[in-house]
């Protein structure tokens, strides 16, 4: 079926769509210098208008880099706690727009 909202990709191969917080920690937890450097969540569309990634540095610790050109926003952050990063990415990626998110319904009591 794929990802509802994003898919998250690491470079060993290894995929989640739709990842929890927990779901992240363990994908940066598996991160290591050698063969499994980085991961990448976005959306799965063809030409997606954000991204997410977390890269290993080789002086330790990590990258992480978000870019939504919907927003002109683009930063990049060093990073040393897994739980800090994990938590970020997930809020930072609840506040994106999901163009076949549902809408929430509101009523009036």
């Amino acid at each position: 079926m794929g990802a509802q909202y994003y898919g998250a990709d690491s470079e060993n191969g290894d995929r989640i769509d739709d990842a929890s917080e927990d779901a992240l920690f363990m994908m940066i937890s598996a991160l290591n210098d050698s063969d499994n450097t980085f991961l990448v969540a976005q959306p799965d569309e063809d030409d997606p208008v954000w991204f997410a990634s977390v890269a290993v540095l080789d002086e330790g610790g990590y990258e992480m880099v978000r870019r939504d050109t919907s927003r002109n926003e683009h930063e990049v952050t060093p990073a040393t706690s897994i739980n800090d990063l994990a938590r970020d990415l997930t809020i930072w990626m609840a506040a994106r727009d999901f163009p076949e998110r549902p809408t929430r319904q509101v009523t009036d009591f």
